[in-house]
Protein backbone atom coordinates (compact mmCIF):
# COMPACT_ATOMS: atom_id res chain seq x y z
CA UNK A 1 0.00 0.00 0.00
CA UNK A 2 1.28 3.43 -1.01
CA UNK A 3 -0.73 6.56 -0.23
CA UNK A 4 -0.04 9.21 -2.87
CA UNK A 5 -0.55 12.78 -1.69
CA UNK A 6 -0.40 15.61 -4.18
CA UNK A 7 -0.11 19.09 -2.70
CA UNK A 8 -0.90 22.13 -4.81
CA UNK A 9 0.99 25.03 -3.32
CA UNK A 10 2.82 28.26 -4.12
CA UNK A 11 6.25 29.21 -2.81
CA UNK A 12 5.01 32.74 -2.01
CA UNK A 13 1.96 31.48 -0.08
CA UNK A 14 2.36 31.97 3.70
CA UNK A 15 -0.36 29.46 4.58
CA UNK A 16 1.31 26.86 2.33
CA UNK A 17 4.35 26.81 4.64
CA UNK A 18 2.09 26.70 7.71
CA UNK A 19 0.05 23.91 6.07
CA UNK A 20 3.24 21.99 5.31
CA UNK A 21 4.19 22.08 9.00
CA UNK A 22 0.72 20.96 10.10
CA UNK A 23 0.70 18.13 7.55
CA UNK A 24 4.17 17.05 8.74
CA UNK A 25 2.91 17.03 12.34
CA UNK A 26 0.10 14.67 11.27
CA UNK A 27 2.51 12.50 9.31
CA UNK A 28 4.79 12.17 12.34
CA UNK A 29 1.88 10.56 14.24
CA UNK A 30 0.78 8.33 11.34
CA UNK A 31 1.61 4.66 11.82
CA UNK A 32 2.17 4.04 8.09
CA UNK A 33 4.14 7.22 7.30
CA UNK A 34 6.77 5.22 5.40
CA UNK A 35 4.02 4.31 2.91
CA UNK A 36 3.20 7.94 2.12
CA UNK A 37 4.50 9.47 -1.12
CA UNK A 38 4.26 13.25 -1.42
CA UNK A 39 4.36 15.21 -4.65
CA UNK A 40 4.41 19.02 -4.70
CA UNK A 41 2.32 20.48 -7.51
CA UNK A 42 2.65 23.99 -8.91
CA UNK A 43 0.15 26.77 -8.27
CA UNK A 44 0.68 30.51 -8.70
CA UNK A 45 -1.29 32.98 -6.60
CA UNK A 46 -0.18 35.83 -8.85
CA UNK A 47 1.14 34.62 -12.24
CA UNK A 48 1.57 38.21 -13.47
CA UNK A 49 3.68 39.37 -10.53
CA UNK A 50 6.85 41.15 -11.61
CA UNK A 51 9.94 40.43 -9.53
CA UNK A 52 10.93 43.67 -7.84
CA UNK A 53 13.49 43.60 -5.00
CA UNK A 54 12.97 47.36 -4.48
CA UNK A 55 9.25 47.08 -3.66
CA UNK A 56 8.19 46.38 -0.04
CA UNK A 57 5.98 43.30 0.22
CA UNK A 58 3.15 45.20 1.94
CA UNK A 59 3.02 47.64 -0.97
CA UNK A 60 2.87 44.79 -3.49
CA UNK A 61 0.12 43.04 -1.52
CA UNK A 62 -1.89 46.26 -1.16
CA UNK A 63 -1.70 46.83 -4.91
CA UNK A 64 -2.78 43.26 -5.74
CA UNK A 65 -5.67 43.13 -3.27
CA UNK A 66 -6.82 46.73 -3.65
CA UNK A 67 -6.31 47.53 0.04
CA UNK A 68 -4.24 50.07 1.95
CA UNK A 69 -0.59 49.43 2.82
CA UNK A 70 -1.60 49.63 6.47
CA UNK A 71 -4.18 46.83 5.99
CA UNK A 72 -1.56 44.78 4.14
CA UNK A 73 0.83 45.19 7.08
CA UNK A 74 -1.90 44.10 9.51
CA UNK A 75 -2.44 40.97 7.40
CA UNK A 76 1.29 40.31 7.60
CA UNK A 77 1.28 40.66 11.37
CA UNK A 78 -1.63 38.22 11.68
CA UNK A 79 0.03 35.63 9.42
CA UNK A 80 3.33 36.00 11.30
CA UNK A 81 1.52 35.18 14.56
CA UNK A 82 -0.17 32.12 13.01
CA UNK A 83 3.21 30.95 11.67
CA UNK A 84 4.76 31.25 15.13
CA UNK A 85 2.25 28.66 16.38
CA UNK A 86 4.03 26.08 14.22
CA UNK A 87 7.53 27.42 15.04
CA UNK A 88 8.03 29.38 11.83
CA UNK A 89 9.59 32.82 12.23
CA UNK A 90 8.40 34.83 9.22
CA UNK A 91 10.17 38.10 8.51
CA UNK A 92 8.13 40.03 5.96
CA UNK A 93 10.41 43.06 6.31
CA UNK A 94 13.04 41.06 4.41
CA UNK A 95 10.74 39.27 1.92
CA UNK A 96 11.58 40.02 -1.72
CA UNK A 97 8.65 40.41 -4.12
CA UNK A 98 9.21 37.69 -6.73
CA UNK A 99 7.42 35.84 -9.49
CA UNK A 100 7.45 32.14 -8.57
CA UNK A 101 7.44 30.52 -12.03
CA UNK A 102 11.18 29.71 -12.02
CA UNK A 103 10.96 28.44 -8.44
CA UNK A 104 8.27 26.01 -9.62
CA UNK A 105 10.50 24.88 -12.50
CA UNK A 106 13.22 24.35 -9.90
CA UNK A 107 10.80 22.17 -7.90
CA UNK A 108 10.05 19.99 -10.94
CA UNK A 109 13.78 19.63 -11.60
CA UNK A 110 14.26 18.67 -7.94
CA UNK A 111 11.49 16.08 -8.21
CA UNK A 112 13.33 14.57 -11.16
CA UNK A 113 16.40 14.36 -8.89
CA UNK A 114 14.50 12.89 -5.91
CA UNK A 115 14.91 15.92 -3.62
CA UNK A 116 11.61 17.71 -4.20
CA UNK A 117 10.57 17.83 -0.55
CA UNK A 118 13.97 19.27 0.43
CA UNK A 119 13.66 21.82 -2.38
CA UNK A 120 10.19 22.88 -1.27
CA UNK A 121 11.33 23.38 2.33
CA UNK A 122 14.43 25.33 1.25
CA UNK A 123 12.46 27.62 -1.09
CA UNK A 124 9.83 28.43 1.54
CA UNK A 125 12.49 29.20 4.13
CA UNK A 126 14.40 31.30 1.60
CA UNK A 127 11.31 33.37 0.80
CA UNK A 128 9.64 33.79 4.19
CA UNK A 129 12.56 33.71 6.62
CA UNK A 130 15.86 34.40 4.85
CA UNK A 131 14.75 37.23 2.57
CA UNK A 132 16.19 35.67 -0.59
CA UNK A 133 15.11 36.39 -4.16
CA UNK A 134 13.58 33.10 -5.32
CA UNK A 135 13.43 34.33 -8.93
CA UNK A 136 17.17 34.92 -9.06
CA UNK A 137 19.26 32.32 -10.91
CA UNK A 138 22.40 32.51 -8.68
CA UNK A 139 20.15 32.23 -5.59
CA UNK A 140 18.35 29.16 -6.95
CA UNK A 141 21.70 27.59 -7.88
CA UNK A 142 22.91 28.17 -4.31
CA UNK A 143 19.73 26.67 -2.83
CA UNK A 144 20.13 23.72 -5.18
CA UNK A 145 23.70 23.00 -4.08
CA UNK A 146 22.55 23.13 -0.44
CA UNK A 147 20.23 20.17 -1.09
CA UNK A 148 22.75 18.23 -3.15
CA UNK A 149 21.90 19.29 -6.70
CA UNK A 150 24.57 19.93 -9.32
CA UNK A 151 25.10 23.69 -9.75
CA UNK A 152 25.87 23.44 -13.47
CA UNK A 153 22.76 21.34 -14.12
CA UNK A 154 20.55 23.76 -12.18
CA UNK A 155 21.93 26.69 -14.19
CA UNK A 156 21.45 24.87 -17.51
CA UNK A 157 17.84 24.13 -16.55
CA UNK A 158 17.10 27.70 -15.45
CA UNK A 159 18.68 29.15 -18.60
CA UNK A 160 16.32 27.01 -20.71
CA UNK A 161 12.54 26.59 -20.84
CA UNK A 162 12.79 23.16 -19.23
CA UNK A 163 9.86 22.18 -16.96
CA UNK A 164 7.80 25.22 -18.04
CA UNK A 165 5.16 22.90 -19.51
CA UNK A 166 5.06 20.82 -16.31
CA UNK A 167 4.38 23.94 -14.24
CA UNK A 168 1.62 25.07 -16.63
CA UNK A 169 0.15 21.56 -16.64
CA UNK A 170 -0.08 21.52 -12.81
CA UNK A 171 -1.84 24.91 -12.87
CA UNK A 172 -4.30 23.74 -15.55
CA UNK A 173 -4.97 20.55 -13.59
CA UNK A 174 -5.68 22.58 -10.44
CA UNK A 175 -8.28 24.56 -12.35
CA UNK A 176 -9.83 21.37 -13.72
CA UNK A 177 -10.24 19.73 -10.31
CA UNK A 178 -11.61 22.93 -8.80
CA UNK A 179 -8.72 24.18 -6.67
CA UNK A 180 -9.69 27.70 -5.58
CA UNK A 181 -6.91 28.30 -3.05
CA UNK A 182 -3.78 26.70 -1.67
CA UNK A 183 -2.48 24.66 0.04
CA UNK A 184 -4.72 21.95 -1.42
CA UNK A 185 -4.02 18.33 -0.48
CA UNK A 186 -5.30 15.43 -2.61
CA UNK A 187 -5.16 11.92 -1.15
CA UNK A 188 -4.96 9.18 -3.82
CA UNK A 189 -7.32 11.24 -5.98
CA UNK A 190 -10.03 10.17 -3.52
CA UNK A 191 -10.18 12.82 -0.79
CA UNK A 192 -9.14 16.44 -0.59
CA UNK A 193 -8.23 18.75 2.26
CA UNK A 194 -8.19 22.46 1.55
CA UNK A 195 -6.13 24.92 3.58
CA UNK A 196 -3.69 24.79 6.49
CA UNK A 197 -5.94 22.57 8.60
CA UNK A 198 -5.27 21.22 12.07
CA UNK A 199 -2.98 18.14 12.04
CA UNK A 200 -5.92 16.02 13.28
CA UNK A 201 -7.77 16.66 9.99
CA UNK A 202 -4.85 15.31 7.97
CA UNK A 203 -4.39 12.38 10.34
CA UNK A 204 -8.05 11.39 10.13
CA UNK A 205 -7.89 11.48 6.33
CA UNK A 206 -4.73 9.34 6.30
CA UNK A 207 -6.31 6.81 8.66
CA UNK A 208 -9.45 6.71 6.53
CA UNK A 209 -7.25 5.84 3.51
CA UNK A 210 -5.80 2.86 5.44
CA UNK A 211 -9.22 1.57 6.51
CA UNK A 212 -10.49 1.77 2.93
CA UNK A 213 -7.41 0.25 1.27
Amino acid sequence: MVIKIEIWSDVACPFCYIGKRKFEAALAQFEHKNKVEVEWKSFMLDPNKITDPSMPLAESLAKRKGISVEQAKEMGTYVTEVAQEVDLQYDFSKTIVANTFNAHRFLHFSKNNNVQNEAKERLLKAYFIDGKNIDDTPTLIQLGTEIGLNAKEVKTMLDSEQYANEVKSDITEAREIGVKGVPFFVFDRKYAVSGAQDPSVFLQTLEKMVIES
